[in-house]
């Protein structure tokens, strides 16, 4: 925040504290007329000005501070009426106050005992209109749209996620209406109970007024040693006065507190609402103003008024007439335009497909909705950011769609069109899944986790202590869906990775890291760039420290542009993030290395394709191959490890991509990737005598 500013915001909170404590203690300390007549008229210029903002303002909310000023004016009003109260006691005939005496005799229209009579009428009718009709009808509407904005805040907050989710809004966007949407609750919940103050300030103008007439009597008589009938004139003049330059300010406060609560529905200023719903038909006026001329017409009535009224009514009608013919012959040349342009294929040439989507069916609709806690919305969310911290990606946003072709209990992902993982949900079940530790087991309705394809149970929700207690994991449902599609975030990361997330990905980058950006960009293109980043996504690298990868392929850029040479020495430059994922607490890698002899035979057999290389091996030495890293990495996980194999830099892509197909999840790292400070343990070798001891399947 500039310094000027916040020097400016310092002195406008300390004006108003003052002013406040002004106030209340108006309430107590004499005030001398001519201060009266100043702080009178600021009290009618701040009502005028009330109101004139609420005519002129398009949202409530643009006037969120009106409780509150409401409060303040209300007790800035009473304050004043007590002052002049004190004064009017204590000088009677003598008081000098120019705005009071000037309402008591101008506004009545006459002096005397007849002025008395017209000035107490006007002030009982002017505090009549404002209590029962303005403050009573403004109090019910506030009430209502108090309780009616509290009881539609589900639903609207529900159809933001809804917005947010299937992508119409973004993050900001949908945080921004939330928040609209609690200042909204918060205002007309303000508004009900601030409401109440206008009609407190009525009735206790009447009580003052009262206090003023009878209290004045007393005083000049007893006190004063006035007459009575000059006492009578006296004090009821000017408490007809006081009376009214107090209400007539409150008046103007009613009626803004009327305006901005039945103004809830409105997009425009009031006086842009009146033009544009007052010229909507012209046909109103046509009849309004034959009215008028058949009054005119009939004898008794004052023609000289109507017949004028009339003209100009039916002057309006004709120019409303021309407007709407104007605009309906604009509309139909539009739709011969639209009809003349109109081909036979209406679809778009392209249709674009979600980045990424779930599906629910019917019976699943309950896991997003806000009335039954929408647990699901939630997790989606936090996925989301998850994903953006440990893969380095940003997911697109995840469209939640309620599928009627699905089962009722069944959900499907798909990214861009196509389903990569789908299951069946039992809602008010847990599932039950054996980690491999359970030594008694339970009954229960026999599935698959649907994330990693484990062995499962549907359990009661009253079996679910039990089940934890035997050692199953038991999750719910909208857990199940967020693992399931955490999992499918993490092996499709690539799939999402499109040109235009890399060029988001290097603006944003440019700002701060111009040189690296611009070296990179001259030494490889976008699609190369692409390429390298999706194959670091496909074995489960995060591409969040996005410099040093940008930096490695600067260099080795001009070298080569081989997308696999290029991810071998991207993933050197990132050992240590790599390594660190897979060690344990002493910074030790348990590793199963590959016979000499073997990784040599793998190196001897590459061949390369427009794909990138491959190890063409025999197929029946292909196949003993598989067979003996299958059987190793077996062994490895029964004793409880991982299993990471550890090969030349040579090898490594090479064996990667031979046994992608039967051991996908496979961790296959090459020495250049471990780190000084990391220990290496070989927990086991895969050589052909592995396979040959166990059996070759043919």
């Amino acid at each position: 925040m500039p310094l000027s500013k916040k020097i400016l915001d310092e002195k406008n909170d300390l004006l108003v504290a003052v002013g406040v404590i002004a106030v209340i203690g108006m309430l107590v300390i004499p005030l001398p007329a001519v201060i009266l007549d100043i702080l009178m008229s600021t009290n009618l210029m701040l009502s005028l000005l009330i109101i004139l903002i609420v005519l002129y303002t398009k949202r409530a909310l643009d006037f969120s501070v009106f409780p509150t000023l409401l409060l303040v004016s209300t007790v800035f009003g009473l304050a004043l009426n007590v002052s002049s109260t004190r004064l009017i006691l204590s000088k009677g005939e003598n008081f000098d106050g120019k705005i009071v005496r000037a309402f008591a005799t101008f506004v009545t229209g006459s002096t005397g005992s007849g002025g008395l009579v017209i000035g107490f009428i006007i002030f009982i009718i002017l505090i009549a209109v404002q209590f029962i009709v303005i403050t009573k009808g403004a109090t019910r509407v506030a009430e209502v749209a108090a309780r009616f904005t509290l009881d539609a805040l589900p639903g609207k907050q529900m159809a933001i996620e809804a917005a947010y989710n299937s992508g119409a809004l973004t993050e900001e966007e949908a945080t921004r209406r939330k928040n609209d949407l609690q200042k909204e609750v918060d205002f007309y919940g303000a508004m009900d109970g601030a409401s109440k103050f206008v009609s407190g300030n009525v009735k206790v103008g009447i009580l003052i007024t009262a206090i003023n007439v009878i209290g004045g009597i007393i005083t000049g008589v007893s006190i004063h040693g006035e007459s009575i009938g000059n006492a009578l004139n006296t004090y009821v003049s000017l408490s007809i006065g006081d009376g009214l330059i107090t209400q007539f300010p409150a008046l103007l406060i009613s009626t803004a507190t009327g305006l901005i609560v039945t103004r809830a529905i409105s997009d425009g200023t009031f006086g842009s609402d009146v033009s544009s719903q007052f010229s909507q038909q012209a046909r109103i006026y046509w009849i309004a103003g034959a009215f008028m001329l058949i009054l005119a017409i009939l004898p008794g009535f004052p023609w000289y008024v109507l017949l004028p009224m009339s003209a100009l009514t039916f002057y309006l009608a004709f120019r409303l007439s021309r407007k709407e013919a104007a605009e309906q012959s604009f509309a139909e040349m539009e739709q011969g335009e639209e009809a003349a342009q109109e081909q036979p294929v209406e679809i778009a040439p392209v249709v674009p497909l979600d980045p990424l989507s779930l599906e629910l069916g019917y019976g699943l609709i309950p896991l997003v909705d806000k009335e039954h806690g929408a647990e699901l919305l939630d997790r989606i969310t936090r996925i989301r950011r998850e994903s953006a911290l440990e893969l380095g990606l940003v997911v697109p946003r995840i469209r939640i769609i309620d599928n009627m072709r699905l089962e009722p209990s069944e959900y499907s992902i798909k990214i861009k069109g196509v389903s990569v993982g789908s299951g069946v949900i039992r809602i008010a079940h847990f599932l039950a899944i054996n980690p491999g530790t359970v030594e008694e087991e339970i009954e229960g309705e026999t599935t698959i986790d649907p994330a990693f394809g484990l062995p499962a149970l549907w359990i009661s929700e009253e079996k679910r202590d039990l089940a934890e207690r035997r050692g199953y994991t038991v999750v719910d449902a909208p857990s199940i869906i967020a693992t399931h599609l955490t999992e499918i975030i993490k092996k499709h990361a690539h799939e999402m990775l499109g040109r235009q997330e890399v060029k988001s990905i290097l603006d944003t980058l440019r700002d701060d890291y111009p040189a690296v950006v611009e070296e990179v960009t001259k030494a490889l293109s976008l699609g190369e760039i692409q390429k390298v980043l999706q194959g670091l996504l496909v074995e489960q690298v995060s591409i969040r420290n996005m410099v040093p990868i940008l930096e490695t392929l600067a260099d080795y850029g001009v070298v080569s542009k081989d997308i696999g040479l290029l991810i071998e020495k991207v993933r050197q430059t990132l050992g240590r993030q790599i390594c660190l994922q897979y060690t344990d607490n002493d910074k030790k890698l348990r590793v199963v290395t590959i016979d000499p002899e073997l990784e040599q035979m793998i190196i001897d057999s590459r061949l390369d394709t427009a794909n990138g290389p491959v190890a063409a091996l025999e197929p029946q030495m292909f196949r003993k191959w598989i067979n003996a890293v299958v059987n190793t990495v077996h062994s490895v996980q029964q004793s409880g490890l991982s299993a990471i194999l550890l090969c030349s830099e040579a090898a490594r892509r090479l064996v990667k991509q031979s046994t992608i197909r039967d051991l996908p999840d496979l961790v296959v790292l090459s020495v250049p990737e471990i780190v000084t400070d990391i220990t290496t343990e070989s927990v086991g070798e895969i050589s052909l005598k592995t396979a040959e001891e166990t059996g070759v399947s043919s």
